[in-house]
């Protein structure tokens, strides 16, 4: 999700890949496949024909499947959210599951949260990790939306209660029921405690499972799975996507600079609302943004007031939010996708006077998700990243918590994982 967060609910309810794409795809191989397949064909004197490879492969795959796998990722044991290499299993693979070898996962404030227990809601050990981009490695014989080889995205959410109001609106982020991606209690799977991308393979229900468009760099479009369609599902909820209005970012990190990038695919104004005057050339040359305030300035904010359509308010941390809304016009609407965790504070007047409305926005659906990625793909969107292994993962948590980061850490999961432990 992105800075913002989701309480638990008050009640709980390959190894082959041919020509391009095993290239591309395969540095190492799915630990679940890795140990019998090799021993089949390790020994040239037990070589196996290649129908007998594949009968083998399928047999292992089948066994696997009913048995659960074997998975590595990394792990918070305690309040320090210190990480560190975690030997877990993934439950068996149902008719309509699907699993995917992990290649790329994004850094998220709200890992960050989870991980130091800030929420009061960590379950340890907690596996990170929320913004998923990989490969399916193979499929449920209930599974008709995917097959082996196609390059998936998995977000915020693995579940929900496919039953109530939200979910048949496609809004499964707001299902009450909705089972998080990472630190999740998943009730149709026996209250098990998810854990998340920060690993080698994944196993989700293909409902919750979108698919990659070509032409998206994998790396760069991981961050997309949250970030993305944080910003992204409110802009189109509350109209903010119409050519010509007048869009405010307020904040310029991993929500705020893909939300600029969002608002000048639309044909918006943009203007960035910063505290931190150093952000003018990068919102300004880099991210093509209209214009920039900076937020502590009287004369620019005086200047901007009753200029702005909406407004994204992307931050993670407290702030004063009353001269934010003196920047809309009548009847403008505010969008917090941040989750500061001290209480902002809005007196009456700054919303009452002009009818301005004030909403929050937790992610997106699956169908906004699948939306985003296909109009980030059309007009090439990405996120910037700066991409790391798995063992810089604790520096780079201590550099997302001073903002050091422009402006989302991805972490090379299928490179770097196996190496590490």
């Amino acid at each position: 999700m992105s800075q913002h967060f989701h309480l638990r609910n008050s009640v709980l309810p390959l190894s082959f890949f041919p020509g391009e794409l095993g290239a591309r795809f395969s540095p190492t191989e799915p630990r679940h496949l890795t140990s019998s397949v090799r021993v089949a064909v390790a020994s040239p004197s037990r070589a196996l024909q290649p129908h007998m490879a594949k009968a083998v492969a399928k047999e292992v795959g089948a066994q696997e499947a009913a048995q659960g796998s074997a998975a590595l990722g990394w792990a918070a044991r305690d309040a320090s959210g210190v990480l560190s290499p975690f030997d877990f299993s993934r439950r068996a693979q149902m008719d309509d599951d699907v699993t995917i070898r992990v290649l790329y996962c994004g850094i998220c404030h709200t890992d960050l949260y989870t991980i130091k227990n800030e929420w009061g809601t960590a379950m340890y050990p907690v596996v990170p990790g929320h913004e998923i981009l990989g490969v399916v490695t193979s499929v449920g014989s209930g599974v008709s939306k995917f097959k082996a080889g196609d390059t998936v995205g998995v977000g915020y959410f693995v579940g929900s209660c496919r039953s109530c109001e939200c979910c048949g609106n496609g809004y499964e982020n707001y299902c009450s029921g909705m089972v998080l991606t990472s630190n999740g209690i998943d009730p149709e799977h026996g209250g098990a405690v998810t854990q998340g991308g920060f690993s080698d393979v994944m196993l989700v229900n293909e409902d919750y499972v979108v698919r990659v468009p070509d032409g998206l760099p994998l790396d760069k479009a991981a961050p997309l799975l949250c970030a993305g369609v944080t910003v992204y599902s409110p802009m189109m909820r509350f109209g903010l996507n119409a050519p010509g209005k007048h869009l405010g970012v307020v904040g310029l990190g991993g929500l705020g600079h893909v939300a600029v990038k969002f608002g000048k695919a639309f044909g918006m104004r943009v203007t960035v609302i910063s505290t931190s005057p150093g952000k003018r050339e990068e919102a300004l040359e880099r991210l093509g943004a209209d214009e920039f305030l900076v937020s502590r300035d009287p004369e620019q904010m005086q200047a901007a007031v009753g200029t702005m359509d909406g407004i994204l308010d992307t931050v993670s941390v407290w702030h004063p939010i009353s001269p934010l809304f003196a920047l809309m016009k009548p009847m403008g609407q505010m969008v917090f996708v941040g989750g500061p965790t001290k209480p902002l504070e809005l007196p009456a007047y700054a919303i009452v006077p002009g009818g301005k409305g004030i909403a929050g926005n937790c992610v997106g659906g699956i169908r906004d998700c699948q939306a985003m990625l296909e109009f980030a793909a059309k007009h090439g969107i990405t996120a910037e990243v700066e991409m790391i292994k798995m063992d810089y993962v604790n520096t780079a948590l201590e550099r997302l918590a001073k903002n050091d980061v422009r402006y989302r850490f991805v972490i090379d999961i299928a490179g770097s994982l196996g190496s590490t432990s």
